[in-house]
């Protein structure tokens, strides 16, 4: 579908009606009225929010001339089949769903509330290619695409980083490729989950939480909080002998919740099932 809009700040009454018929097409087809992509100039679908105010976006910034296709608010992508030769593409293209660039930045915009300064620089490495001239890599899916490869395969982080390095030198200059698997870490997940680091006793026995944040020996078994120097009895104060580290479950489940399709299969075991008396699905049962 071919769709020319006029620019917004020569807006006429013509470009107003498009407006309007693009709105109700991607109110028709949304899963969470709410939550639409902002195809205008300055968003370019990255961000999510209400029609009024793309409706405002719109007007101000006209819509991205590139996007002909509504394929971020339901019109369908008619891809014609791939030939013969291209099965090595058609894989590159079910590794991007795969990826899921896509619900990683959904997440962030979620977390953007928390540290908004984490997802515009999220958003900019998204678009920012992973060197000069890549039309196919940002820095952000290349990143992604490797750390999947990496966890797929095992690979421990001492040679994830080895090929960060070998792939900084390999890439043409001035490329965006880390060269430490600390740094790819930080780029991906700048927006994650919150988490907790609780000190405990190397033999399981307590967390030094609560009473005992300030307690250096553990009372049940008398082990030391802390790390021993190397071949010494010495301790390492400061250094901690385990870490356990907690995530919360309350914004775990409020990113759950804000997804429609995750909070429709959340909720299906009291809302959708059969309940007949007959065991069909564990939740069935009385345990």
């Amino acid at each position: 579908m071919d769709k020319e809009w006029m620019s917004a700040d020569r807006m006429s009454v013509e470009y107003i009606k498009e407006v309007d018929e693009f709105l109700k097409f991607s109110l028709d087809h949304a899963k969470d009225p709410n939550y639409i992509c902002c195809p205008c100039s300055k968003c370019g679908n990255m961000k999510k929010m209400t029609a009024t105010i793309i409706k405002e976006h719109l007007y101000f910034h006209g819509i991205d001339k590139s996007y002909k296709i509504w394929y971020w608010h339901g019109e369908e992508l008619h891809v014609t089949p791939d030939p013969p030769m291209m099965n090595e593409d058609r894989n590159y293209r079910q590794l991007d769903r795969e990826d899921n660039l896509d619900e990683m930045i959904d997440d962030a915009y979620y977390e953007s509330e928390v540290d908004p300064v984490k997802f515009e620089n999220l958003l900019n490495d998204a678009e920012k290619p992973i060197y000069s001239g890549c039309t196919k890599f940002s820095k952000l899916s290349a990143l992604l695409r490797l750390y999947n490869i990496k966890a797929k395969n095992g690979w421990s982080d001492k040679s994830f980083t080895e090929l960060l390095v070998f792939l900084k030198d390999l890439l043409p200059e001035e490329n965006e490729m880390p060269v430490s698997f600390y740094e790819a870490k930080k780029t991906m997940c700048s927006t994650g989950l919150q988490y907790e680091k609780i000190h405990a006793c190397p033999n399981d026995c307590v967390l030094y939480q609560n009473s005992l944040v300030d307690v250096n020996w553990c009372p049940t078994c008398g082990v030391s909080r802390w790390q021993k120097k190397r071949n010494l009895e010495e301790v390492k104060e400061g250094v901690p002998a385990k870490v356990l580290w907690y995530i919360p479950p309350i914004p775990r489940l409020i990113r759950f919740y804000r997804n429609v399709d995750h909070a429709k299969n959340l909720t299906w075991h009291a809302n959708e099932r059969i309940k007949d008396g007959r065991l069909r699905h564990p939740a069935d049962s009385p345990a």
